[in-house]
């Protein structure tokens, strides 16, 4: 079915929604310079030039399309753009009224008042009292934004860009169930959505109680359905890093158990074992650091996801901290080997070996508690 739309103007929405903007922008031109009063061509060349960064063109552009024809609601609403993009938010209001006002039923223009109008208010009321704006004076703006949004909502109940505003107004007030709610709505209609997934996996993966391995795999869940997302792959970075620290304990646990088969420190009233161990002994402390490494690390890692055990590797190449981590561990765990191993018969070099393995990994580990990777 014909759209009734200028086959160059249908060709430029294309260029458009494939990124070619310049290429677009061309082929507006050349319609344009056919038609100059081709109101639909210069709010798409508007469009096109907000999107290359050229607001001060495209601000001009749509007032050419307004003085053609100043109830054109399309042209209104790339020219509140053009006024945003030059940082002239507070100017923006009036051709987002005049939209609401040409057409009381269409949705968007009030969900995009309602997403500037706190930030138009407080500006205005900053200007008027230099530059503070009160708690209070903020608490209105923002219940007049949220009730545009509301309205949006009400209109179009199935469109996402209203619940998006509510949302953002939830966090600003710090309502954090309306927040959730709005997060809800959202993925209900797009699941995939990347801000609504990356705040309710942040949500769920930082809940109390929820080990590393967990979080990890929730935003490995969370990229499955959205793949681009930059939150979700930083949350995973830091659980899969919380992962990897993890393995310092257990070399730390080793070189303990390391100190206490060598019997390094005296204790009042208690003889300490001759030296040397007997090499039986000293064979049979491998025993329990291998069970230590199968059930803490190896079993461990063998029940992660393969989307996270992939990232463990990747982080390692990518990060310097989990290289330190690892490192470490292996420092730690050559020093109880040490311990275990080598025959001695002087305590005193033993218990050097031994804080050399215990003193910076566990100086470390305290320093790096609240590192992310």
């Amino acid at each position: 079915m014909s759209t009734g739309l200028h086959p160059a103007l249908e060709r430029a929405d294309a260029l458009h929604e494939l990124g070619r903007y310049d290429e677009a922008k061309a082929l507006l031109g050349q319609r344009l310079a056919e038609d100059p009063e081709d109101v639909r061509a210069l709010v798409r060349l508007a469009r096109c030039l907000l999107r290359t960064e050229e607001a001060d063109r495209a601000l001009e552009v749509a007032g050419q399309a307004l003085a053609l024809a100043p109830e054109d609601i399309p042209a209104l609403l790339e020219h509140a753009r053009a006024l945003q993009a030059l940082g002239r938010l507070v100017d923006a209001e009036g051709d987002l009224r005049e939209i609401i006002r040409l057409d009381p039923g269409y949705w968007y223009g009030y969900a995009l008042l309602g997403h500037w109008l706190y930030r138009i208010r407080a500006l205005r009321f900053g200007r008027e009292n230099g530059g503070e704006v009160t708690r209070e004076a903020m608490d209105s703006f923002v219940r007049e934004s949220d009730e545009l949004a509301r309205e949006a909502v009400r209109l179009a109940p199935e469109e996402v860009f209203p619940y998006e505003v509510r949302s953002t107004i939830a966090s600003l007030t710090g309502d954090r169930a309306l927040a959730a709610e709005m997060d809800q709505a959202i993925l209900r209609i797009d699941p995939n959505h990347p801000q609504a997934l990356a705040r309710r996996t942040r949500q769920a993966a930082a809940a109390p109680g929820v080990k590393a391995a967990e979080a990890a795999t929730l935003y490995a869940d969370a990229l499955a359905a959205a793949p681009d997302s930059a939150p979700m792959r930083q949350g995973l970075d830091d659980a899969s890093y919380r992962l990897l620290r993890g393995v310092r304990w257990l070399a730390l646990l080793c070189v303990g158990l390391a100190g206490a088969m060598l019997d390094l420190f005296a204790t009042e009233g208690a003889t300490q074992r001759a030296l040397p161990v007997p090499v039986g002994q000293r064979l049979w402390a491998l025993v329990p650091f291998a069970a230590l490494w199968a059930v803490g690390a190896l079993l461990r890692y063998r029940r992660l996801r393969k989307g996270v055990r992939y990232n463990l590797s990747s982080l390692v190449r990518r990060r310097r901290w989990p290289r330190i981590v690892l490192g470490q561990a292996a420092w730690a765990m050559l020093c109880a080997l040490l311990l275990t191993q080598v025959p001695w018969t002087d305590r005193t070099p033993a218990r050097i070996v031994f804080w050399a393995g215990l003193v910076p990994t566990a100086a470390t580990v305290w320093f790096d508690r609240r590192k992310k990777s």
